[in-house]
């Protein structure tokens, strides 16, 4: 069975690009539109790997990591901060696991997703 991967984006033409990317890359990829749907989508599914913008209207990534790592089901789920800024430092203080800027080349997805999701 596919890993599953949440990807959460306030921008539908970079959700698109992630999405499809990665359903290319053979992962099942469920879609939220901000911080808000990320959790209650979570509240559903824990997925293998969440890929969160940091910069999202209502709730932004970094305070949706915050409440994923307070909670012991999401405590150890790899979550890549997606990000134009390069904030790469206050992301991982975050809780983050790892970094991404927009937009990525399919390779460099390719490389943080494969890293994290392997055994």
């Amino acid at each position: 069975m596919a890993k599953t991967i949440l990807v959460a984006d306030d921008e539908p033409a970079m959700r698109d690009l992630f999405s499809e990317s990665l359903t290319a890359m053979g992962y099942r990829v469920i879609e939220a539109s901000d911080g808000w749907e990320a959790l209650e989508k979570m509240s559903e599914i824990v997925p293998d790997l969440v890929m969160l913008d940091i910069m999202m209207p209502g709730l932004d990534g970094i305070a949706v990591v915050s409440r994923l790592r307070a909670d012991p089901r999401f405590a150890t789920v790899p979550i890549i901060a997606l990000t134009g800024s390069g904030d790469r430092e206050r992301a991982m203080e975050a809780g983050f696991d790892d970094h991404v800027m927009k937009p990525a080349t399919l390779a460099e997805l390719r490389k943080v997703v494969q890293h994290l999701l392997s055994p």
